[in-house]
């Protein structure tokens, strides 16, 4: 396993200085966007598409850095109503795909998307329960167009040698374990997840028993490494389906928090020997989302952490059980 950076935390820096940083702090691979919602600060996704005098240079940079591109990211919703909005984050996310695979990156990170709950919508909608019937009806509808979309995304992925990881995410389809599963059955097994637990504490699940749940499917194809805290005293009044704005912090149920502050070191050592047990032994991509702390004071505190909990050898031999 190493450390990885979901990188736009340092998007007011060229990438020329972004990586001599992370250098230092230990990181062994980074997560640029290549558009979408984490933007393209780092990668910009036209100027190295099937450029390969600038594919070179970045293979040089990362080489300069002992670095490794864990995954590109291009988050959006290729299923939005609007035929436009779908257009451009479906083109992104092909292009995504088709670049991954000239820099030998072996993942794309992103959302399942959201359409709206019938032909005539004109805007996503999140269905979180079965009745009244119309809404059971809006979501098969849902699901038909995600997986006849997936399905051929599956197929552009494979041609590339790329896996789609898929993060499990709110006014998404596709937003628990179960869904990702199913995502992935009725599709291909290009498709997997980006399994990202901050999203998954909230909701009340269990996030070692997702990534068994997952890792025996061999459904985990890449990991972000983001915490959550819930805060009691809101959630008993108002739940965690909390509309209230990300920057209103104090009267949130719930926050994104930088790795250790929403759980304890001893859970994310659990974290690490749960993955390493379904056999992922990939990057654990920091995704600051810390409004309480500045970015790099974030991403600083958690590589910290996470320093302490990965494993970086191959296990030996159990002689103790011969």
């Amino acid at each position: 396993m190493e450390i990885g950076v979901h990188t736009p935390p340092l998007a007011d820096e060229p990438l020329e200085s972004a990586l001599p940083y992370l250098h230092e702090l230990g990181v062994g691979a980074i997560e640029p966007g290549v558009g979408g919602h984490p933007g393209q600060d780092h990668v910009a996704r036209a100027e190295y598409l099937d450029d390969e005098t600038e594919q070179a240079e970045l293979r040089d940079l990362l080489d300069e850095y002992e670095m490794r591109i864990s995954a590109l990211a291009i988050h959006n919703n290729p299923l939005h109503p609007d035929d436009d909005r779908a257009d451009q984050a479906d083109t992104e996310l092909r292009e995504a795909i088709r670049l991954a695979g000239q820099l030998d990156v072996d993942a794309v990170t992103c959302f399942s998307g959201l359409p709206a709950g019938s032909p005539s919508g004109e805007v996503p909608n999140w269905i979180t329960a079965p009745w009244p019937p119309e809404h059971a009806e809006a979501l098969d509808y849902q699901w038909d167009l995600a997986v006849e979309y997936w399905a051929e995304i599956d197929g552009l992925a494979d041609e590339h040698g790329v896996d789609i990881a898929i993060e499990m995410h709110p006014n998404m389809l596709v937003y628990e374990p179960h869904g990702m599963a199913r995502l992935r059955e009725e599709t291909g097994d290009r498709i997997g997840a980006n399994f990202d637990p901050s999203h998954l504490y909230w909701q009340g699940i269990s996030v070692t028993d997702a990534i068994r749940y997952l890792g025996e499917r061999e459904a985990i194809h890449h990991f972000h490494a983001k915490d959550t805290r819930i805060y009691e005293e809101q959630a008993r009044e108002k739940g965690v389906l909390d509309t209230t704005a990300y920057d209103d912090e104090i009267n949130r149920s719930w926050l994104f928090r930088s790795v250790g502050y929403g759980h304890d070191e001893s859970h994310w050592k659990d974290i690490v020997s749960t993955l390493r047990l379904v056999g992922y032994d990939g990057a654990l991509s920091i995704e600051h989302e810390d409004s309480l702390t500045s970015g790099r004071e974030g991403l600083e505190k958690a590589i910290d952490l996470l320093d302490r909990a990965i494993f970086e050898t191959q296990p030996g031999e159990a002689y103790w059980a011969e």
